[in-house]
């Protein structure tokens, strides 16, 4: 008998009263307290060991209620798009946020002022070494910055500017209403959220409608988005110029600790490739009877897929599926689900997409969807419970040691979702439901290949474009169409052209090209997920020991300690790749007429 589980979450449990809460505005004001302590102590010139050691420790303090103050008023607005009280808390986290930033600018100036034989001795002392790696890497940085008080400034500045507008984006959202016409012909108002469900319904009826009022709606507000993007880019190249970056790959590249020979060899390996998605693009537009597939069928499902699955039975699913490769990953899914740790609940005012984010004072994390029964929800689930126990094996480690990069935090994720595919492959009860469950795993390489392909064309080609001047809605669109022909190797009919408008992660202030991460993290776990398969349950400990090294490593360095691979070379990512054509091969067949 299954159990049930909550489908709404719990966020009382860490400041009672939602945007009200007295002990959240209290815990505000002691982060600010501590900011002006940590202002204080850097005002008295370079520390010796014990003075940087001590600064350290109330750094770190101040950064994980940072991180929790953050993801409280993500998960207000998130579950409430309305919320203005939310929203008035959120800007003032992001002030506190900045603060604090100009803080970390003084104290990584003050990493910059010691000569190498005084640095090279402070990391070994106390608990200083246990963030060596990550205190280097911001000494490193901060060399490649402008003066503190200049980036004191900025940061400043970017509250009600570079921020502001990723503010407003969310504030665009919140006013988009979509018409659902049923079969019944009733007409009924969506979010987002809900409408973004409809385009991959199993009725193509149903996708066409959805997705030509999809297209509608983002066209009427396009004006605004485009306004919005073209003021975050122009901030950003502003602010790379008086630094001296050249290439606006820079920064993403640094925040996800990897070279950009490491990027460069993934892209090639994909590229090589692609013609084997081709091959299933092809068949499966066939199979729905149609010479091209147009954007809102290329997530469609087919088969069994279609089926309706209810949101008990699909955790039931996830938690035994997890079991079979970690109890512990399994045990703590369970948890998640019975402590009421996600908010799934399929109705009006949410916000589109699906995140996980860390609660670390209190060691806990929230997910957020929209569930409405689908084999994509359940991947949805299966990929944000893997962030989630992410954290969960970082709780004990230093704050600076918990920050890793998303690359590597979508491996885990990525990692947890092949664990589900893969197992409920193998239990199919019907060849038409193994179908529909494979069709639902080549979708994922589809995305992860081309769709978020699409996305690094489109972003780097507007770059480029923005430093020339405003770029108009026109020019966006033409911009996406094209990217998304490029690299869908012009295999699809009708394409997306207001997708940079609908799309919230190009309005990101915190993490630019918040894309080729996920194709990263998708390839990097195919090869874990190859070791997991080949060791058994032995791979349970080394897999928890690289989650640990996430956020004290390199990429580069995390795939020699613990995979013994060179991913700067195109080697490691084209057997990553090939795992795709088996999944292909195996569909041409079982579709073979």
């Amino acid at each position: 008998m299954n159990k049930s589980y909550p489908q709404s979450w719990n966020l009382e449990v860490f400041y009672e009263g939602g945007a009200a809460s007295a002990a959240f505005s209290q815990e505000l004001r002691g982060m600010e307290e501590d900011i002006a302590k940590l202002d204080e102590a850097l005002a008295g010139g370079s520390p010796d060991s014990s003075g940087l050691e001590a600064q350290t420790e109330l750094l770190q303090s101040v950064l994980l209620r940072l991180r929790q103050t953050e993801s409280f008023v993500e998960c207000l607005l998130a579950q409430n798009m309305k919320d203005s009280a939310a929203g008035a808390q959120s800007n003032r986290v992001k002030t506190l946020a900045a603060k604090f930033n100009g803080m970390l600018t003084r104290y990584d100036n003050t990493l910059r002022g010691l000569n190498d034989e005084e640095w090279a001795a402070l990391l070994k002392q106390g608990s200083l070494a246990d963030v060596a790696f990550n205190l280097a890497e911001r000494r490193e940085l901060a060399k490649r910055k402008m003066a503190p008080e200049l980036e004191a400034l900025a940061g400043d500045l970017a509250v009600d500017g570079y921020h502001g507008w990723g503010d407003y984006y969310n504030t665009i959202v919140s006013r988009t209403n979509f018409t659902d016409v049923g079969k019944d012909g009733e007409k009924k108002m969506l979010s987002a959220g809900q409408m973004h469900n409809r385009l991959s319904d199993g009725d193509r009826q149903v996708r066409q409608a959805a997705f030509a009022e999809w297209e509608r709606v983002w066209s009427e507000q396009a004006e605004l988005c485009a306004e919005t993007l073209n003021r975050i880019a122009g901030f950003r190249l502003k602010l790379y110029e008086k630094r001296g970056w050249q290439s606006v790959l820079q920064e993403p590249l640094q925040i996800n600790r990897m070279s950009e020979a490491t990027l460069q060899a993934m892209w090639s390996a994909i590229e090589e490739s692609k013609h084997v998605l081709v091959r299933y693009i092809e068949r499966k537009a066939k199979l729905i009877g149609v010479e091209k597939l147009d954007w809102h069928d290329v997530e469609a499902p087919i088969g069994s897929a279609t089926r309706t699955i209810p949101y008990d039975d699909g955790a039931a699913f996830i938690v035994e599926q997890f079991r079979t490769f970690s109890p512990e990953l399994a045990d703590f899914s369970e948890m998640a689900f019975k402590d009421a740790w996600i908010e799934a609940e399929d109705r009006a005012g949410k916000r589109p997409g699906g995140f996980c984010t860390s609660f670390p004072k209190d060691g806990q994390t929230r997910i957020f969807m929209t569930y409405s029964g689908t084999a994509s929800n359940i991947s949805t689930l299966a990929h944000e419970l893997g962030h989630a126990y992410h954290q969960h094996v970082l709780n004990d480690l230093p704050a600076l040691s918990q920050e890793y990069a998303m690359n590597v935090a979508e491996t885990a994720s990525t990692f947890a979702e092949l664990i589900v595919s893969d197992c409920a492959l193998k239990v199919a009860a019907s060849s038409e439901e193994k179908l529909g469950l494979l069709e639902d795993k080549i979708q994922r390489s589809v995305a992860f290949f081309m769709n978020i392909h699409a996305r690094f064309l489109f972003e780097t080609r507007f770059y480029e474009r923005r430093k020339e001047g405003l770029v108009s809605v026109q020019e966006l669109n033409g911009l996406m169409e094209a990217a998304q022909r490029e690299a869908y190797c012009d295999t699809l009919g009708e394409v997306h052209p207001h997708f940079w408008a609908s799309k919230m992660h190009f309005y990101l202030t915190d993490v630019p090209f918040y894309n080729f991460p996920y194709t990263f993290g998708y390839l990097f776990s195919a090869g874990i997920y190859a070791r997991a398969l080949k060791e058994g349950a032995d791979f349970n400990d080394r897999y928890v020991a690289l989650l640990r090294d996430t956020g004290r490593m390199t990429v580069e360095q995390l795939a020699r300690e613990h995979l013994g691979v060179n991913v700067e070379e195109i080697d490691f990512w084209r057997d990553a790749v090939a795992l795709t054509a088996v999944d292909v091969e195996q569909f041409i067949q079982m579709t073979n007429e």
